[in-house]
C-alpha cells in the first residue's frame, strides 16, 4: 500500500527544513569509513530524491527506488532541472523495497527516514533486508547497508504523543495533526494523520486521512534479521551523530557489511 498516495505532492513542504545537505554529509562519511570507496548507491524508498541529489553531489551514482508513483514522478522531475553532471549519476524507477530487483549490484544500498519502520511484520523487514543483501557483493569487497529507524527502547520511555505542524507556502496552508495510537504486543504505532489543505486563492480546503503504520526496533532483534540475510552489524548509532544509541535516541542509525 502507498500510504503516500494522497499527500506525496505536499511531502516536500512538510519537510522543507529539513537539513538534507547535512544527512547527506552523514551518510557519505559513514559510507566512505566503512567501505573505503563507495562509488555507488542503491536507495530503498527514496521518496522525492533529495537524498539522492545530495548523495550525487558527493560523487555517488544513486538509483532510487520508491512504492508510491507520485513520488518517483517528483524525483525524476527534480532530475531534470539539474546540472547534467548530477543528472547522469541519478535514476529513478517505481518499486517495492521488499521485491524490487534492479539486476544490478552496488557498493551501497541505503534506506532513510525510517523507511525500515514501515515494515511491520517479520516478513516484511525479512524481505527488504534481502533485496539489500541480493544487491550487494559480499566477501572481501562486502557492500554496505545503512538504514535509520525508530529506537524501541526511546520509544517507550518517551512515548509519542499528539503533533500538530503547520505549513505553507505561496499558494497553499497545510495543517498536520499526527494522532499516535500505540500497539506494544506488536511493537507498533499508528499514526494517524489528518492533513487539511487551504488553497488561498480559490478558498477552498481539502482534508486528508491517512494511518502511517510504524515499527520500533531493538537493537537485538535487527542483528539477528541482518544475519539471518547474511549481514554483519558493524555499528549502531544515534541519528547524525556518532553517540552511542540510550533511551533518549528515537531514531537509530544501523550499518551493516554483506558477509
Amino acid at each position: 500500500m502507498d500510504v503516500f498516495q494522497h499527500y506525496a505532492g505536499y511531502y516536500d513542504l512538510f519537510y522543507q527544513s529539513k537539513s538534507y545537505d547535512i544527512e547527506g554529509d552523514y551518510v557519505s562519511r559513514l559510507l566512505k569509513k566503512f567501505h573505503g570507496n563507495p562509488r555507488s548507491i542503491l536507495e530503498l524508498g527514496c521518496g522525492t530524491g533529495r537524498h539522492a541529489e545530495q548523495l550525487a553531489g558527493h560523487g555517488y551514482r544513486v538509483h532510487g527506488v520508491d512504492l508510491s508513483p507520485e513520488m518517483i514522478r517528483q524525483a525524476q522531475a527534480r532530475v531534470a532541472v539539474l546540472p547534467r553532471d548530477l543528472q547522469d549519476r541519478l535514476s529513478f524507477s517505481l518499486g517495492d523495497a521488499r521485491d524490487i530487483r534492479t539486476g544490478a549490484t552496488y557498493d551501497a544500498v541505503i534506506s532513510l527516514f525510517h523507511v525500515v519502520s514501515y515494515q511491520n511484520r517479520n516478513h516484511d523487514v525479512a524481505a527488504m533486508f534481502a533485496t539489500a543483501s541480493g544487491h550487494l557483493r559480499g566477501g572481501a569487497e562486502g557492500g554496505i547497508f545503512l538504514f535509520d529507524c525508530w529506537y524501541g527502547p526511546a520509544v517507550l520511555s518517551d512515548p509519542p504523543h499528539v503533533r500538530t505542524k503547520r505549513m505553507s507556502d505561496d499558494k497553499i496552508d497545510v495543517v498536520r495533526i499526527a494522532e499516535p495510537v500505540m500497539h506494544p504486543n506488536d511493537n507498533l504505532v499508528d499514526v494517524n494523520y489528518t492533513v487539511l489543505i487551504t488553497d488561498r486563492a480559490q478558498k477552498t480546503m481539502e482534508e486528508i486521512n491517512e494511518k502511517h503504520t510504524m515499527r520500533y526496533f531493538f537493537r537485538p532483534e535487527l542483528e539477528l534479521m541482518l544475519n539471518q540475510a547474511g549481514f554483519e552489524l558493524l555499528t549502531a548509532q544515534e541519528w547524525l551523530s556518532d553517540r552511542p544509541l540510550d533511551f533518549s535516541t528515537w531514531s537509530g542509525t544501523f550499518v551493516a557489511q554483506k558477509k
